[in-house]
């Protein structure tokens, strides 16, 4: 399994559109630490950059010696908002910024059940490019659940189209996200992230599932009240997973970006070397 750092990490709080470390800063940091490649988020880069913008980005990233796991190219992506799904009707400026960035794996969203007829189109030309989507389970989107995202993954139908793995969001939706699921799950995932929400009903935060609202705490990953990594690891290992594994974590009050990064690596990697 390869360790991947999302760019999320250097996001200021309480925003998806502002970075605190350069692209630059954060690769040599990712890089440092033992991560081997990094999910670009349009904090750093997005799909309106300029040409000369997106080079000089590539170069940083070969230069600083990471990679690029995948990319989502707009804030709504990273927030899940209501033009979170807008990538599926005009998915061509997503797969021009992964080709200019030398990767594989783009990041879209479905709300709406209108939104699987474009999702057939965009992963159609996906296809085309050599370039995959990958839908990450989660909240406020059609693929909360197990059922949920197997049932999505089947109504797309393309080779090109499948799942972000990410156990935490499926926690908060009640869905069972260890050995079993991932076992289920396996045809389809494309890749992983891996971040930790602690669920309780006097928890700070109120997160809107289809379901209904949960009351959570974002925690780090070492954090037992959480997910389950060890269930999560089994069940990739079960797998025979060999792909990249993403750190998507937000950063907590009072966390400096590396040690936080430190800190979640140092969580998984006992794992990953299992």
């Amino acid at each position: 399994m390869i360790p991947s750092l999302s760019t999320r990490l250097a996001e200021a709080p309480g925003r998806k559109d502002v970075a605190l470390l350069s692209l630059d800063e954060f690769a040599a940091l990712a890089h440092d630490l033992g991560y081997a490649a990094l999910s670009v988020r349009a904090s750093q880069i997005d799909v309106d950059a300029p040409p000369e913008r997106r080079a000089a980005a590539r170069a940083t990233l070969a230069a600083r010696g990471v990679a690029a796991s995948m990319v989502t190219g707009t804030v709504s992506l990273a927030a899940n908002d209501a033009q979170a799904t807008a990538p599926l009707r005009h998915i061509t400026p997503h797969l021009d910024l992964a080709e200019s960035l030398g990767c594989g794996l783009v990041r879209v969203m479905i709300q709406h059940e209108d939104d699987f007829p474009w999702a057939q189109r965009a992963a159609d030309e996906a296809a085309e490019r050599g370039i995959r989507l990958a839908h990450q389970t989660h909240i406020g989107t059609l693929l909360e659940t197990v059922d949920e995202a197997l049932a999505a993954v089947a109504r797309v139908g393309r080779p090109a189209f499948g799942l972000t793995y990410e156990p935490s969001n499926m926690l908060i939706c009640g869905s069972a996200y260890g050995p079993d699921a991932i076992k289920r799950l396996a045809p389809a995932i494309l890749n992983v992230y891996l971040q930790n929400w602690y669920v309780h009903p006097a928890g700070a935060m109120t997160v809107a599932t289809r379901g209904g609202p949960v009351a959570v705490d974002q925690i780090p990953l070492d954090d037992r009240r959480g997910v389950d990594l060890a269930a999560v690891f089994e069940g990739l290992r079960a797998i025979d997973w060999q792909g990249y594994v993403t750190v998507h974590q937000t950063l907590l009050p009072g966390e400096e970006v590396r040690a936080a990064a430190a800190r979640h690596l140092a969580a998984i990697a006992p794992y990953l070397a299992a």
